[in-house]
């Protein structure tokens, strides 16, 4: 039985390790500036980001090699976020604040706040930035650059993550893990489906006219997941996207607290893994190839069945291995790695957590406000 299940857990850690691999050897970072790019207009969604707004405006302003605007929306903050800003745009004419609307019923608080902001915006590219995010000085030209040479209408970006805490340690690097081991990248740029469109909110330039067509942040307006969804669309209206490592020219702190993470994963994870016939297949595939490699390797090692011991073994090396040169590719903490069964458990918890709080008709909290999941 041992060994049975040694190599059930070999074959879901080689579709791993090889899908990672292969992902990690085309996923790569934009390369030099674009000269006399478009105009961009950098749109900042922002409620109660006192703390992070005026560093987040003034990396924006530092850009290098791009002609652009900084629209910020503030959403309802009771922290000052709207003087900080203020002050910014009494500075450098480049800055405006635009004060954002009562939330509508039936919208997501973050696609309302962005639709507003498109609304705003004067140039043809759009860059929608969230007010945690610290972009590079060349950020904004080496997008560009990105998606003018790769005939692109949209293009995402991962920032390097920010972790400190332990349980950002063991959350927050699982999104990458899932992204690329499991998103084949050569067949989502051949191939043009909606299926196959990924993406990452914190950082997503698009152009205007290809957001137009897609319906924009209306299309979704009650929905969580911005990152997958205005990918979607602009591939179904037609356009091309794709999602760089944006490691080298934006970082991000996410979360820096247990609180956070928990209401910050569980809100989108209805609308991507937390569903009745995809979390099964989740688990089998998270579970199988992830924590039960190393656990087989103890059971093996002490019921002295060696074979079962040596592919069990193998399987962990081969899942470590690719996690290892992932840590490696985009920054992540060396910790992280030796973390990643307990990473993959917390995740698997988190969304079955979320599951079952969905078919009890539970809502998902965010920023003080709260929403349906389905």
């Amino acid at each position: 039985m041992l060994t049975f299940l040694a190599f059930g857990a070999l074959c879901l850690a080689g579709l791993y390790a090889v899908v990672t691999l292969v992902n990690l050897s085309i996923f790569r970072a934009p390369g030099r500036m674009l000269d006399g790019g478009e105009a961009v207009s950098v749109l900042i969604p922002a409620r109660d980001e006192a703390a992070n707004i005026g560093a987040a405006v003034d990396a924006v302003l530092a850009q290098e090699g791009a002609t652009l605007e900084v629209i910020v929306l503030d959403d309802g903050s009771t922290d000052g976020t709207d003087r900080i800003v203020m002050g910014l745009a009494n500075g450098d004419d480049r800055v405006r604040l635009v004060r954002g609307a009562d939330l509508p019923a039936g919208w997501n608080g973050k696609q309302h706040a962005c639709h507003q902001l498109a609304a705003e915006a004067q140039h043809p590219v759009l860059l929608f930035v969230d007010a945690d995010v610290r972009l590079a000085r060349d950020a904004v030209a080496r997008m560009q650059g990105y998606m003018v040479r790769r005939k692109l209408d949209l293009v995402s970006g991962f920032p390097r993550q920010i972790t400190r805490s332990f349980a950002e340690l063991v959350t927050i690097p699982q999104i990458l893990v899932l992204l690329l081991g499991y998103l084949p990248f050569p067949m989502a740029r051949i191939f043009r489906g909606a299926g196959f469109a990924a993406g990452c909110g914190q950082l997503m330039m698009v152009r205007a006219a290809a957001y137009t067509a897609a319906g924009g942040h209306a299309a979704f307006r009650d929905r969580m997941h911005d990152g997958l969804n205005l990918p979607r669309n602009v591939r179904l209206s037609g356009g091309r996207t794709d999602i760089l490592d944006a490691t080298p020219i934006a970082r991000v702190r996410m979360y820096d607290n247990w609180s956070d993470i928990w209401q910050g994963f569980t809100k989108n994870a209805t609308e991507g893994m937390a569903k009745p016939v995809a979390l099964p297949i989740w688990t089998v595939l998270l579970a199988g190839g992830h924590i039960l490699p190393p656990l087989l390797v103890l059971l093996a090692w002490a019921a002295g069945a060696g074979q079962a011991f040596e592919v069990a073994l193998l399987a962990t090396v081969l899942v470590l291995g690719a996690r290892a040169v992932l840590a490696w590719k985009v920054r992540q903490s060396w910790l992280a790695v030796l973390l990643h069964p307990i990473g993959v458990a917390v995740t698997l918890w988190i969304q079955w957590s979320a599951f079952m709080g969905a078919r009890r008709g539970e809502r998902a909290v965010w920023r003080g406000r709260t929403y349906d999941v389905n």
